[in-house]
């Protein structure tokens, strides 16, 4: 068999297809925080497709993922759709009211609309109890923005701006473990 021929596309069965659907709606389901379950489908649905695009290049063999890699094609995807979902198509430094409560889907109901609100009020408080530097670096990274392009907005050194942002980040956790929200 040619290169050609190895890495042409081919359509994986529709049950290779429920199946790793079925392994990643596990895998997301761990890796996706409470808060931002219903957004579930739409992070399956991401991974998924990223995944049937690998195997398909690969010729639809080995689609034995391992459950570590799922986990992290799981965690990779809710992190993009939160991030996605924070920035929100604002460019502004603070994370106003408006994002931070957001209703996850059309879905959701008056209460989950207040669990929301409730949620959003808790990282806006954390937030603001943050440094001045720590808050400007989680702010900016949370609205999307990798490490270096934080520190390119900010003027920052790399070094400076990641332990800025990871040391934010650990704060912001704690603070919201602290007022009963669990990252």
């Amino acid at each position: 068999m040619s290169d050609d021929e190895r890495h042409s596309k081919r359509p994986l069965s529709e049950e290779t297809v429920a199946d790793l659907r079925l392994r990643l709606e596990r895998a997301v389901a761990r890796a996706c925080p409470r808060w931002f379950a219903a957004q579930r489908d739409d992070i399956v649905q991401n991974a998924l497709l990223k995944l049937v695009r690998r195997l398909e290049e690969e010729g639809g063999r080995n689609p034995g993922f391992s459950p570590m890699y799922l986990m992290r094609a799981a965690h990779g995807a809710a992190v993009d759709e939160i991030r996605r979902w924070c920035r929100g198509g604002k460019t502004t430094l603070a994370l106003d009211q408006e994002v931070l409560e957001r209703r996850p889907s059309a879905e959701a109901g008056p209460e989950r609309s207040s669990v929301s609100r409730e949620i959003g009020r808790a990282i806006q408080e954390c937030l603001e109890g943050l440094v001045g530097s720590r808050q400007l670096a989680v702010t900016v990274f949370l609205q999307g923005s990798t490490a270096p392009e934080t520190s390119r907005r900010l003027g920052w050194t790399l070094g400076k701006t990641e332990k800025l942002v990871y040391r934010g980040l650990a704060d912001l956790r704690h603070c919201l473990r602290e007022k009963g929200v669990e990252p």
